[in-house]
């Protein structure tokens, strides 16, 4: 699994012209799922999710998490974050899972992380054609790859 984490004030997801889901203060969360992942994938990338320590102390110090601050996080899929380039200019997605297998890690995922952040986390839809509107605060942006744990 990919992700790309980042710290926000705001957060929405729109289909169709509709808020389907909005946040504020937490994390944003874009992730690929990829055939060789799993339950372990799944369990690894929640915990550190949930347990970054990307917000601020008291005294402006990247020291507490999401679940320090009590925020929420808004996930979204997104199968370009496999997108290969290193032939052409025209990128190859055949590392990114097809629907079958996705969507139930996905949905696994979600479960994982409501749980291991103890409370609801927001989506958008699977597959959709969304538009993903952001604030990010810092900037700040963590790159997590399960299968290059660094």
């Amino acid at each position: 699994m990919k992700a790309v984490i980042q710290r926000v004030t705001k957060a929405s997801v729109t289909v169709d012209n509709k808020i389907h889901s909005q946040i504020s203060n937490g994390l944003l969360v874009l992730v690929g799922i990829e055939d060789a992942d799993g339950q372990e994938d799944i369990e690894w990338l929640s915990s550190k999710i949930v347990n970054l320590r990307i917000f601020d102390d008291l005294n402006r110090v990247m020291n507490v998490s999401i679940k320090d601050i009590q925020g929420d996080i808004l996930v979204v899929s997104q199968f370009t974050l496999h997108a290969s380039t290193k032939k052409g200019n025209r990128p190859s997605y055949i590392k990114a899972s097809k629907p079958e297998l996705a969507i139930p890690l996905y949905e696994k995922f979600l479960k994982q992380l409501t749980y291991d952040l103890e409370k609801d986390v927001k989506t958008g839809i699977f597959g959709a054609d969304m538009n993903v509107e952001l604030l990010n605060d810092g900037p700040v942006t963590i790159l997590i790859d399960t299968k290059n744990r660094e």
